[in-house]
């Protein structure tokens, strides 16, 4: 994996430097067995895009709060950092993501109405065809 201390590389046009993210560490509630009320595995990775110098206008619009990372489910540390780093790349590239347009919802056109009930009454016929014919 990564060196944790090192740039995080989100996408081709966005490395975010090591001195923009900062690192909180303290105990973790999860598995450690004895050493579990030692040591600082949970970690708590901090980067606020509003102070960030590598960020193009679009990319400062789009990123407008700051990301706080949270991980513990490691018990050692190191791969908790690894794990923050993963996660803080995932969000920031789906936040990235050029929205989708939403579909307009239209009517159908009078012909494709015209067609719809035109197939109706061509099947409703054939079906009809297949009936017992009415006792008199």
């Amino acid at each position: 994996m990564s060196d944790p201390t090192s740039d995080l590389e989100v996408s081709d046009d966005l490395t975010i430097p090591a001195t923009e993210l900062q690192w909180r560490f303290s105990r973790s509630s999860g598995p450690g067995g004895q050493s579990v009320n030692t040591s600082d595995s949970r970690v708590e990775l901090i980067w606020d895009p509003r102070t960030s110098h590598v960020l193009t206008p679009y990319q400062r619009h789009a990123l407008r709060t700051p990301f706080v990372i949270t991980a513990s489910e490691h018990r050692s540390q190191l791969q908790n950092r690894q794990a923050a780093r993963h996660r803080l790349v995932r969000k920031v590239q789906s936040a990235l993501e050029p929205k989708r347009k939403r579909r307009r919802r239209t009517r159908p056109s009078a012909a494709s109405q015209t067609r719809r009930l035109d197939a109706k009454r061509k099947r409703s016929s054939l079906k009809a065809t297949r009936r017992r014919p009415p006792m008199e």
